[in-house]
């Protein structure tokens, strides 16, 4: 969607507001106020403005979500796939990965199937052609792209849920308390601290597991 250009024969000051600075707008009230907070007459207050007058440059809020989407898609780096196809699969999905990871409103744009940024599209038909390519029919080509892509929505969706500390529950009298294992006894000279995975080799890992399932049945 366009900004509206002032009308025919208007005079005075041009309108201060467009879609870039609903989006910068926006930006300011994500980071500094998170993704439920992000309504349309907060961003109103935002720009000192109404409501309605922002209606003009969107539709609502899912329109709002998606061009801060497609902006983040613009400006990511397109990398030079791979060769091999299984390599070019693997390296598509990873891309589709790291393209929207780090956004905490992501949630609520990726959530909802119907919505996907144009200038990544270019990432699913590499998805799709890949398998392809490996001996998939194209049916089963876009039903392994969206399993991927669903696996990719929950690794974005889940870290972004902040862990919710467990209820304290009262222990009923006379029943006796859960046994628990005793703690482990650490050496006294510990040689090395166990560290922790790291995130991205795990995505990796956890990738190449789903797409050798997937690519198990190519040709059959």
């Amino acid at each position: 969607m366009q900004p509206v250009s002032p009308r025919a024969g208007s005079v005075g000051r041009p309108p201060r507001l467009s879609k870039e600075a609903l989006l910068q707008a926006a930006h300011r009230v994500l980071e500094a106020e998170g993704p439920g907070n992000l309504t349309m007459r907060r961003l109103a207050r935002e720009l000192s403005s109404t409501p309605m007058a922002l209606y003009y440059y969107v539709r609502d809020k899912d329109e709002l979500l998606l061009l801060l989407l497609e902006e983040r898609a613009q400006r990511f780096p397109r990398p030079q796939l791979p060769t091999d196809h299984r390599e070019r699969l693997l390296c598509a999905a990873q891309v589709l990965h790291d393209m929207f990871v780090g956004c905490p409103w992501i949630a609520e744009v990726l959530t909802a199937d119907d919505l996907m940024a144009v200038s990544a599209l270019w990432v699913v038909e590499a998805m799709i052609d890949s398998c392809i390519a490996c001996g998939l029919s194209p049916e089963a080509a876009v039903y392994s792209y969206r399993v991927i892509w669903h696996y990719t929505v929950g690794r974005l969706v889940v870290p972004t849920v902040p862990e919710q500390p467990r209820p304290q529950t009262e222990q009923p009298p006379g029943r006796a308390r859960a046994a628990t294992a005793p703690p482990l006894k650490r050496s006294p000279h510990p040689t090395s601290e166990p560290e922790e995975p790291d995130p991205q080799d795990t995505h990796r890992q956890e990738l190449g597991i789903i797409v050798a399932g997937l690519l198990s049945g190519a040709g059959r």
